[in-house]
């Protein structure tokens, strides 16, 4: 008998969906089938059931936060089960027990860090029993069966274990010595804090502050522009003054003389020039490329919209979504034309159909096997289905995939640029610019922000005549750079190469995709959020004073460097190919670990922070209310005290009482404000934004019968 680990409960419905079932408490029971003629279990992670253990499962004295104990280097990492989530374990435990399973199916996302997630599982199980590997990247029944035919060696992917084993691990090294020096010595100036640092969060914070201070040192200055109404042959228009490509005049005396002169004065056509231009129709998705979309569309949080392109991965209608490829191979190629025709059907996409091309097999700037990485681009799946019957979120990011695979059948839009030099009194040059539409092509698909109006220029010839009929000077403001919207954050972490003096290094990180991975990315701008680094207002984002603090005690280290990304994704890449050494790449990062702690301490008493609130700087976070008390227990007149990741009673030792709350409850964090109005008035304010399914709803909290329910207003 066979047993099937996927990462995730609905995934694990997912697959075994098309078999005769049964429900059991943490897994599915298959029956005998075609498939799997002995039946089958099919169980599931809910996201990572084991976690890297913490300092004091090492040592006791490595609890204690204290610079003479840095750094901690354990001599071999230990996994152990995340607490919160034991029960699911033990429960994948008993079943990989079984003497009965002859057999581990692995059937997490097709990646690394599924990779790692179910295989730890296993290991910490103490199970050693064959594995085959599911390796698929849609969620339909076909790709479903054909994966389950075609199962992996377990040999096949193993180094991608490898290699998600030794990020986490490196990344705990660097993260837990760097996040306790920092703290530490930034205490001793006033900031009671946990400064949390780490190999690809401080290196995006870095760039997030890089651009704080080029706004806060900017220094607006005043411009002139000097702008002509021209009247040649009985036509009228615009044009700019320039010089040097410039149209800018820093002096307003000079504009002024440069108006005085032209006023009136007679005009020629000098130079009438027209270039056309074709655009191709944009690629399709990878991650990145959707967020950094959806977030200039509808202001999606880089996590929020790869939740709602997951969900609709879990539904079957789109492929795998942690894709950092843009390129698909022939054979979902092939399967386009059938996709498209059932697309078509639905009102949001029959005008665009017949579509001009009728396949893009052989193009390919979308087909290339050779670009094609562990998964393919973000593409509607066989299994289509009618967007109106989706949530308004799902049916946004759906439609921008639908539309963009159909895009990639329509011809180039194309446009002709038209530029006019008029010259006045054989002096002063003036420009104007036009723009026209020549062929809508694949624009008819896909909105786009710049569908401005044509500015179609007078038809005039080179030497035609007139007259200055009226000239202006218009003053400005020169601009500080723009702060990044948080789709734009996804694409600096992507196109970090660039921010490297060192070539090579630029090559490298170029080639792994700059700062973290498809997977990870998000992850980390939530995580920049949450401890309270970065603010996002209105979409734009705002550098905190605990992040300048933190980069200016950093200054110029390798910590907040994309090199080190640069130096670690290539070796860890080298471990996912099978041609490095896990154990060569864990000593060099416990050397770079001892290193961060010295420069820290040696740089610690230069430090100045001159001008940066620190005194707010202090602990906020919950992490630091643990223990708290919260009220009195309605069981046992016990305290109920914060317990981390929910409230329990204190007396849950001595006579067992089991009173806790959970701090998320549907999606839904419950504050300790509420947990006290729930103990001492019986129930909550209202709560609005519980998440069931696809439906939200707004309720109070209450304490009713032994327990806690759900009060509708």
């Amino acid at each position: 008998m066979k047993i099937i680990i996927a990462e995730k409960p609905d995934q694990a419905s997912t697959l075994c969906a098309q078999f005769q079932r049964i429900k059991r408490d943490g897994y599915f029971e298959i029956k005998p089938n075609e498939l799997f003629p002995n039946g089958a279990y099919c169980t599931w992670a809910i996201g990572h059931l084991t976690e890297l253990s913490p300092p004091e499962a090492y040592k006791p004295e490595w609890k204690k936060w204290s610079i003479p104990m840095l750094p901690i280097i354990p001599d071999k990492f230990r996994y152990e089960v995340t607490k919160s989530k034991a029960k699911q374990f033990y429960i994948v435990k008993q079943l990989l027990t079984n003497p009965g399973i002859t057999e581990i199916i692995h059937a997490g996302d097709a990646g690394r860090e599924g990779e790692l997630i179910v295989r730890n599982i296993i290991h910490l199980a103490g199970v050693k029993k064959p594995i085959k590997r599911l390796w698929i990247s849609s969620l339909t029944p076909a790709s479903i069966y054909e994966g389950f035919n075609q199962l992996l060696d377990d040999e096949k992917t193993k180094n991608l274990f490898y290699e998600a084993y030794s990020r986490a691990c490196a990344d705990w090294l660097v993260g837990m010595n760097a996040s306790r020096v920092y703290s530490l010595l930034l205490k001793n100036h006033g900031m009671n804090d946990v400064f949390s640092a780490g190999r690809v969060q401080t290196p995006t914070l870095a760039l997030i502050v890089k651009r704080e201070r080029e706004i806060d040192e900017f220094k607006p200055e005043p411009f002139w522009e000097v702008i002509a109404t021209f009247k040649i042959n009985g036509k009228k228009y615009k044009g700019k003054w320039h010089k040097d490509q410039q149209t800018r005049v820093m002096d307003q005396e000079l504009a002024s003389k440069i108006a005085a002169f032209c006023k009136g004065k007679p005009a020629v056509i000098k130079d009438v020039k027209t270039e056309r231009k074709e655009y191709q129709p944009p690629l399709l998705f990878n991650l990145s490329s959707l967020q950094a979309t959806a977030n200039k569309a509808f202001k999606f949080s880089p996590k929020k919209t790869l939740d709602i392109v997951q969900s609709l991965y879990q539904k079957g209608i789109v492929s795998y979504p942690r894709s950092d490829s843009t390129y698909v191979t022939k054979g979902e190629a092939e399967q386009f034309p059938d996709i498209l025709q059932k697309l078509s059907v639905f009102d949001e996409y029959s005008h665009m159909f017949p579509l001009p091309k009728s396949s893009i097999l052989t193009n390919s700037r979308y087909v290339n096997e050779k670009k094609v990485t562990d998964h393919y681009a973000i593409i509607p799946t066989e299994q289509v289905r009618d967007p109106k019957k989706l949530s308004a979120d799902e049916q946004r990011i759906y439609d921008m995939i639908v539309r963009r695979l159909i895009a990639a059948h329509y011809d180039q839009a194309i446009f002709d640029y038209s530029t006019l030099i008029t010259l006045v009194d054989g002096r002063a040059e003036f420009i104007t610019k036009g723009k026209q539409q020549i062929q809508e092509g694949w624009r008819k698909v896909i909105y786009q922000d710049d569908k401005e109006k044509d500015e179609i220029l007078p038809n005039l010839q080179k030497n035609d005549d007139g007259i200055v009929e009226k000239i202006d000077t218009k003053e400005g403001k020169t601009q500080p750079p723009k702060r990044y919207t948080e789709g734009q954050l996804i694409t600096l972490m992507k196109t970090a190469g660039k921010y490297l003096d060192n070539d090579e290094l630029e090559k490298v990180l170029s080639k792994v995709e700059g700062l973290g991975t498809e997977a990870t990315r998000a992850g980390i701008i939530t995580m920049l959020k949450d401890r309270k680094y970065i603010e996002v207002k209105k979409n734009q984002v705002f550098a905190t004073d605990k992040a300048k603090v933190l980069i200016q005690a950093i200054g110029d280290h390798i910590l907040a460097s994309p090199e080190m990304t640069a130096k670690w994704e290539q070796r860890l890449s080298e471990i996912g190919d099978g041609h490095a050494s896990p154990s060569v790449f864990m000593e060099q990062t416990k050397k770079l670990s001892k290193k961060i702690v010295s420069d820290a301490i040696e740089v610690s008493t230069t430090w100045s922070f001159e001008g940066l609130k620190i005194e707010s700087i202090q602990r906020t976070s919950s992490r630091f209310t643990i223990g708290k008390k919260a009220g009195k227990c309605v069981l046992c007149e016990g305290n109920v005290v914060d317990k981390g990741e929910f409230y329990g009673c204190t007396n849950y030792k001595t006579n067992h009482c089991k009173f806790t709350i959970s701090k998320k409850i549907l999606g839904k964090k419950i504050s300790q404000t509420n947990v006290q109005k729930l103990l001492n008035e019986g129930q909550t304010n209202v709560i609005k934004g519980f998440k069931k399914g696809e439906k939200t709803f707004d309720a109070r909290l209450e304490w009713k019968s032994g327990k806690i329910s759900f009060l509708f207003e």
